[in-house]
Formats: C-alpha cells, sequence, structure tokens
C-alpha cells in the first residue's frame, strides 16, 4: 500500500461532476475521474438534489480509490420530505410544513450512525428537536408534545420495525468488510 491522499468535498446528490470540487482536487492525483464520479453518483442517488458529505481516498501510487458518502444534514433531510426550501425563521409561531411520524423515524435511521444517540428512540427524539427549530410540525402536534410521547412509548412499535431494519443492514455491512 502507498501513500494515501484524501479528499474531502460536498456534492450534490447524484449529480457529481468532473468539474469543480472534484476535478481540481483529483485531477492532480491521476485517478480516474470518470470512474469516481460514476461511483460517487451511484452512492448518492438516493440524496438526490441534497448537499452530500463525500470522502475520496486515492491511493497515490496505484490509483486506486476508496469513495466514503456522508449523510446530509438533519434539516436537509426534513426539507425534503416536506418539500419546502428553507425552515421557518420565527419558528414555532410560524409552521413551514408537517412529517408523519414514519417519516422522522426514517430519517433518524439515516442520521443514527453519525448521530451521538446510542438508540433509535433518542436519535428520533434528536430529530424532532430539530423540527422545533425548523417550524415543522409532526401529524400535526408541536414536536417537543410527540417527544414525549416518545418517552411515554406510544410510537415503540414503529420505532423498533426500523431498529430491526439497521440491525439487519448493521449485520450486513459487518459480514461484507
Amino acid at each position: 500500500m502507498g501513500e494515501k491522499k484524501v479528499v474531502k468535498v460536498m456534492v450534490t446528490g447524484g449529480q457529481a461532476s468532473a468539474g469543480p470540487p472534484l476535478g481540481p482536487a483529483l485531477g492532480p492525483l491521476g485517478v480516474n475521474l470518470y470512474a469516481v464520479v460514476q461511483e460517487i453518483n451511484k452512492q448518492t442517488k438516493d440524496f438526490e438534489g441534497l448537499k452530500v458529505p463525500v470522502e475520496v481516498e486515492v491511493d497515490v501510487e496505484t490509483k486506486e480509490f476508496v469513495v466514503r458518502v456522508g449523510v446530509p444534514p438533519t434539516s436537509a433531510l426534513i426539507l425534503k420530505e416536506i418539500g419546502a426550501p428553507k425552515g421557518s425563521s420565527k419558528a414555532p409561531d410560524e409552521i413551514v410544513g408537517d412529517l408523519s411520524m414514519e417519516q422522522i423515524v426514517k430519517i433518524a435511521k439515516l442520521k443514527f450512525k453519525d448521530s451521538l444517540a446510542n438508540t433509535l428512540k433518542a436519535c428520533v427524539k434528536e430529530v424532532l428537536g430539530t423540527c422545533v427549530s425548523m417550524g415543522v410540525t409532526v401529524e400535526g402536534k408541536d414536536p417537543r408534545v410527540v417527544q414525549e410521547e416518545v418517552d411515554q412509548g406510544v410510537h415503540d412499535e414503529l420505532i423498533s420495525k426500523y431498529e430491526k431494519e439497521l440491525e439487519e443492514e448493521l449485520s450486513k455491512s459487518i459480514e461484507e468488510v
């Protein structure tokens, strides 16, 4: 294994190109830029239109590369789900959208590995906290009320369904390694 160079960039999901910021950063390393762009677009297609953090690690000698894709910020995932350009500047008085509890748990599942939360339930509460500051309600309710419901176990069935999916995905990725 030779010397490794890591390039960190923000790209629009599914729309990376050989132009800036990738081209100028990777060109001097002699890596196959087309192959890198293809791999990034393949890995970011689920985040179409969102800014996504991407790391490209290049072996300077062999020109082999590894692409690692992060997850967009929670606020960006919420905006995508509600279809709004931005959150409320007068939250919680001004509401810009409403999400279902299922959408909240899906966002929490996406963010879980980047979160400081040690359970999906705790991560769901983090996402609900972001909703408070953005002026987004959950099933017509203030997200703080929904956080209390989460504490009381009202949404345990839904959360545990996604926890099982998360565990399956984690065990698959461990097997691949």
